[in-house]
């Protein structure tokens, strides 16, 4: 890679939107239509995404989205969605998307939040700005037709289908309790349901409309589709599913798996979720990939640290290598009760770990010992690992919220 000192940085204005959808059409494969645009426009300003040009000719773009995330234990915590990434593929390996994204993380360091998040199109780029993966998603197909529930399940009382215009509704409120109680998880913009429920036909991969069953403490919402060859066979992709309480997820599963027609479904989860403990064979949903949802970087280690909760209590001295921005340090981190207090210190650390690995724990995710075996994070002794291992972990696994 070279630095290209002639490919210069600026803020963009109303008049450059034109040049961004380029762009992000040529990344990311996909024109976007002028509804979704105008969408967008709600979400950010046109100052505050940066283009690198080439002369006048835009040749890359990043921009942010104001976001919260929900950490372990509950609170949420404000930070920037990084957004809409790309370089044109005409001037690559020229150092634009480092320059782009210094100038850009150093206004987040300005605006002191706490974590600055992103979703990524490809593993390979972001862990060297600090970004480590934070959550997971495993997607299985399921044939619903061999799907038994154990038989000590109770019925799946207080599941109803419901219109679009019903769901409209309900799912804001029952999301929100959801996104409150599970790491990972960001509040849904009121324009990403207008979104979500206009439903566009760009949107369906060639199935049907939305469905929707919504229980109390929870929805699913899921699209139909004929397979091809077949005498009316169907499939479903699930494209949420939000359960507030274990009933909620059980009924849910239950109606879902008792709908006529449809031989399959495809859904993601988080790794752990427990709907193959709800069933009497556990081989039935099969697994078709494992990918990444929500990336962390930890702009204030002191802060966000501070933010969320633990599982043990401990005292270590924990070293973070940040070569990319200022976030790192030698931090002290005692925990009591399940509540850390996190500072600087000039202490020899027990732990050292980089900005990407601590992103990558930072929701419970992963374990340290899974990067201590790859090297990745390095400890003084094996009680300081053990416990380094064991604190971050929480009680219920972390959730991408939305898509950005």
């Amino acid at each position: 890679m070279t630095t290209d000192d002639t490919i210069t940085l600026r803020l963009a204005t109303e008049d450059d939107w034109d040049a961004i959808a380029l762009l992000d059409a040529h990344a990311f494969g996909e024109h976007q239509n002028s509804e979704d645009m105008a969408e967008t426009k709600l979400l950010t300003a046109s100052s505050e995404i940066f283009l690198a040009c080439d002369g006048d000719l835009p040749v890359g773009v990043t921009m942010h989205f104001p976001m919260d995330v929900t950490v372990p234990g509950g609170t949420t915590l404000p930070a920037t969605g990084v957004s809409w990434v790309s370089v044109a593929p005409t001037h690559r390996r020229r150092g634009i998307l480092r320059r782009m994204f210094t100038a850009q993380h150093e206004r987040f360091e300005e605006a002191g939040k706490p974590l600055s998040v992103l979703t990524a199109s490809e593993a390979t780029i972001y862990e060297r700005f600090g970004y480590g993966p934070a959550t997971q998603g495993v997607t299985y197909s399921i044939d619903r037709r061999f799907a038994a529930f154990r038989p000590d399940l109770p019925p799946p009382v207080g599941a109803r289908l419901v219109t679009s215009e019903q769901a409209r509704e309900l799912l804001p409120d029952i999301h929100r309790r959801w996104q409150q109680r599970t790491p990972g998880a960001q509040p849904m913009p009121q324009t990403r349901w207008q979104r979500f429920f206009a439903d566009r036909k760009n949107a369906r991969g060639g199935f049907s409309k939305l469905f929707f069953v919504v229980h109390p403490d929870g929805y699913v919402a899921f699209r139909r589709g004929y397979r091809v060859g077949t005498a009316g066979a169907q499939d479903a992709r699930i494209v949420d599913f939000r359960a507030v309480t274990d009933e909620a997820r059980s009924a849910l599963w239950q109606v879902l798996c008792g709908i006529d027609l449809v031989e399959t479904f495809e859904v993601t989860l988080p790794v752990g979720d427990p709907l193959l403990t709800l069933l009497t064979d556990r081989r039935v949903p099969q697994v078709q990939s494992v990918k990444d949802g929500l990336w962390v970087r930890l702009m204030d280690v002191p802060a966000a640290l501070s933010a969320r909760t633990y599982a043990v209590d401990t005292d270590l001295t924990v070293a973070v290598e940040d070569p990319f921005l200022n976030a790192g340090g030698v931090f002290r981190m005692v925990v009591r009760d399940g509540h850390a207090d996190v500072v600087r210190t000039d202490r020899e650390p027990d732990i050292t770990v980089s900005s990407s690995v601590l992103g990558s724990l930072y929701l419970g995710a992963h374990r340290a010992r899974q990067f201590a075996a790859a090297n990745r994070v390095q400890a003084t002794s094996e009680r300081a690992l053990h416990e380094f291992d064991l604190t971050f972990g929480t009680p219920r696994q972390p959730e991408i919220g939305w898509f950005f």
